[in-house]
């Protein structure tokens, strides 16, 4: 059993940054990646980044590229996004995940092969 939680989310306005971070409970050898998913009210969820654990290889969903940065501390059991130039439309509950599931390194966040999720931090961006 993987436990994660997260912290880091706030209210800005446009334009500005957050920082989220995850401690997960420990890094093991059946974490295979770990991932940031968000949930704005009335929408589906909606993978943001994800980091291969075996490799340290990134990938971002479109919405968010060039403006997130996933990565992780490995000694601190820590998975962080560095969330610049926010928009409106990052508005969210935003969850980190864990995958037990090697086929999550072949493509870009997907919900279902993730087995262990935090429980959420709001960030709100406002224009």
């Amino acid at each position: 059993q993987v436990q994660l939680q997260e912290s880091g989310g706030g209210s800005v306005q446009a334009g500005g940054s957050l920082t989220l971070s995850c401690v997960t409970s420990r890094y093991t050898s059946s974490n295979v990646c770990l991932g940031w998913f968000r949930q704005a009210p009335g929408k589906g969820r909606e993978g943001v980044a994800r980091i291969d654990m075996l490799n340290g290889s990134p990938y971002y969903a479109d919405s968010v590229k060039g403006r997130f940065t996933v990565s992780r501390e490995t000694a601190k059991n820590l998975l962080l996004l560095e969330m610049n130039n926010l928009k409106p439309e990052d508005t969210g509950m935003y969850f980190c995940a864990a995958s037990a599931d090697r086929s999550c390194r072949q493509h870009g966040p997907e919900g279902h092969v993730y087995n262990f999720w935090g429980q959420g931090t709001q960030v709100t961006v406002s224009s």
